[in-house]
């Protein structure tokens, strides 16, 4: 069974889902690839890993830095999404990286010799858990700030709230 919530963020409304279990999605209301749940999902407001996920964006927001794993995280994708959100993860708070360097660390995991930024730029892409999962730390090899589900303009938000200077991107 799929169960979710919403809740009020600083940066707009969140719609979390679960297995019951685990977070399995958490999107920015109105971000590309949106919450498409396949079946009905119940509402579920006091699931325990909800309650959890409220409890680390409210550290996040308020400008501590609550490690991602420390939820209880199973995003839903291939072998490949799998690697490269994993990838994600190890982004420290605060830093970015490139597409371009994501996709020289999954190769290899993968048994491929390389591997483009582009596909890497697909699977960031679609991250079902925004934020927690942090494809907003992903840039450009030249700094650009390339997309995010959420649009640029949220992109912007969580690297300046993170401290990151992007005033030469």
């Amino acid at each position: 069974m799929l169960y979710y919530t919403t809740f009020s963020s600083p940066i707009g409304r969140l719609i979390p889902t679960s297995d019951g279990e685990s977070l399995t999605g958490l999107w920015i209301e109105g971000q590309k690839y949106a919450f498409n749940p396949k079946g009905t999902p119940t509402a579920q407001d006091g699931l325990p890993v909800f309650l959890l996920t409220r409890a680390w964006l409210d550290r996040y927001f308020r400008g501590e830095r609550p490690a991602p794993r420390e939820l209880p995280l199973a995003p839903q994708g291939s072998a490949f999404r799998q690697a490269v959100w994993q990838c994600l993860l190890d982004i420290p708070y605060g830093e970015t990286t490139a597409y371009s360097t994501i996709a020289k660390r999954v190769a290899p995991m993968l048994g491929k010799e390389t591997m483009s930024a582009q596909a890497v730029g697909g699977a960031v892409g679609h991250n079902p858990i925004s934020i927690i999962i942090p494809c907003h730390r992903v840039i450009g090899t030249d700094g650009s700030l390339t997309g995010y589900a959420g649009g640029l303009h949220l992109k912007r938000r969580l690297l300046i709230h993170e401290g990151i200077d992007i005033t030469h991107t």
